[in-house]
């Protein structure tokens, strides 16, 4: 499985980049490749500073190596090798209107010291967090996920969603990240399902990030904002700060595996906000969202 998934994001990562630079006008993606000492490496892009993006990253990696202790821990396993690729991306764009969006496609194997393959599974997910709330922007986002997972016998999106839903959750907030999408993860072969169909899922969802995405930037890129509303989003932005440094698995894995801090670090936005016990005004549409992050929606 490494081999075709990895040459699937190499190329993924040119299609994003390239589609992303388009809708900002401005901007273009500076690639930083680098090494893991223990084994392997990757390709970081990031744009900074666009027409519509404020800050972007799209990387790809593949590294190998002993399975830190930490990690043999974490997956109650021995003295093991693992090999794990993936794309990741975050875009947090200029307009409070257009949402940040989050993906992640990856792949893991495990194999004991003869280089027997222990374990393997696929795993990842999409999600949109919006900083105001445009229904039908939420409706279209789920839509393509659902359409994808309709496609494959091993996808079931309402599991998936509600896996998205659980996960994605600041939970010493009590809210989500935000409206959610898709989660998934040690996506094994079993009697029903073989690794290439989840393959053939992994990379017909990968394929349709940009069918989820582009249209709703595309649509609310050139709304007009105040200021107000743009300290509304720092302050937002804040609470995707916390998930990221208290919650993500995937930034614990990096960071117990000796990954490399900027490609880990790369999703935190670059502008923030925390205030001391802010509260939105009551019925307003900045109320409107928490109601939803503290309520999901099924928006299908």
């Amino acid at each position: 499985m490494k081999e075709p998934f990895y040459n699937f994001i190499r190329t993924l990562q040119d299609t994003i980049t390239k589609k992303l630079e388009q809708v900002d006008g401005k901007a273009l993606f500076k690639e930083d490749e680098w090494t893991r000492e223990e084994g392997g490496g990757g390709f970081s892009r990031v744009l900074e500073n666009g027409n519509v993006f404020e800050k972007g990253g799209v990387s790809i990696s593949a590294v190998h190596g002993a399975l830190p202790p930490a990690m043999q821990t974490y997956f109650k396993v021995g003295d093991l090798d693992f090999y794990a690729t993936g794309l990741s991306l975050v875009i947090h764009p200029l307009n409070p209107m257009v949402p940040t969006v989050h993906a992640n496609f990856r792949y893991f194997e495990m194999y004991d010291k003869e280089g027997t393959v222990m374990d393997s599974w696929f795993g990842g997910g999409l999600d949109l967090t919006p900083y105001y709330l445009f229904d039908e922007d939420a409706t279209h986002f789920h839509t393509v996920c659902k359409s994808v997972c309709d496609r494959h016998k091993v996808a079931n999106y309402a599991d998936f969603k509600q896996k998205c839903d659980t996960y994605f959750h600041n939970t010493h907030r009590e809210e989500g990240r935000g409206i959610g999408g898709l989660f998934y993860d040690y996506c094994k072969a079993t009697p029903e399902f073989t690794m290439e169909d989840w393959l053939a899922f992994q990379m017909d969802m990968a394929s349709h990030f940009l069918d989820a995405y582009v249209p709703i930037v595309e649509k609310r890129k050139d709304l007009p904002f105040t200021n107000a509303q743009r300290d509304w989003q720092e302050i937002r932005r804040g609470r995707y700060v916390e998930f990221n440094l208290v919650h993500d698995k995937g930034t614990l894995f990096g960071l117990k595996t000796n990954g490399r801090i900027e490609s880990i670090l790369m999703s935190l936005p670059p502008r923030v906000q925390w205030r001391y016990d802010h509260q939105p005004a009551a019925d307003s549409e900045e109320a409107r969202l928490l109601e939803v992050l503290k309520n999901p929606v099924d928006w299908i």
